[in-house]
């Protein structure tokens, strides 16, 4: 079972490879895909998922949580989480291997507004062989920033769970 990762600063990632554990190389490609495209995982979310800055816009915040999900990092998930609207504790299911996000929307979010809207959609995979399932997760999401950084808060409305 994979490790949890996050759970202090610097500490080593791990990502799920067909249900072995890895260690995520800071030159490996980021697991949102990078921005640019293609960033490596040091140049695009570590920074934000390992707590050494907050995200500047509330996409970089939601890359940040997809990562954090595909490294089933529950501590950057309820940190990033709005206090008003997250549960009690967040824990990935580490079955889940997250394959693919594609930003599909962003209203507003950037460095100088403090709510924005960011529509996603998450491809996963679970299971091996003959019990082998895929999913996706699309969602807009609403953002909000509070003291100069940027959370959570919750679905506008979560369009299917494929």
């Amino acid at each position: 079972m994979a490790g949890t990762f996050g759970n202090g600063t610097r500490s080593a990632a791990w990502l799920k490879v067909s249900g072995a554990e890895q260690t995520l190389a800071p030159d490996a490609p980021c697991p949102c895909g990078g921005v640019p495209e293609g960033a490596t995982f040091a140049r695009c979310c570590a920074p934000v998922v390992e707590g050494e800055r907050v995200a500047a816009t509330a996409e970089e915040l939601m890359r940040s949580r997809y990562t954090a999900y595909a490294l089933a990092d529950g501590t950057h998930l309820y940190t990033s989480w709005h206090p008003r609207t997250r549960p009690d504790r967040v824990d990935p299911e580490p079955w889940v291997r997250w394959v693919g996000l594609e930003v599909l929307d962003v209203v507003d979010g950037d460095a100088g507004a403090d709510t924005g809207v960011v529509e996603f959609r998450a491809s996963w995979v679970a299971g091996e062989g003959r019990t082998r399932q895929r999913g996706e997760v699309h969602e807009r999401s609403r953002f909000a920033r509070r003291a100069g950084r940027w959370f959570y808060v919750a679905p506008e409305n979560e369009v299917t769970g494929r």
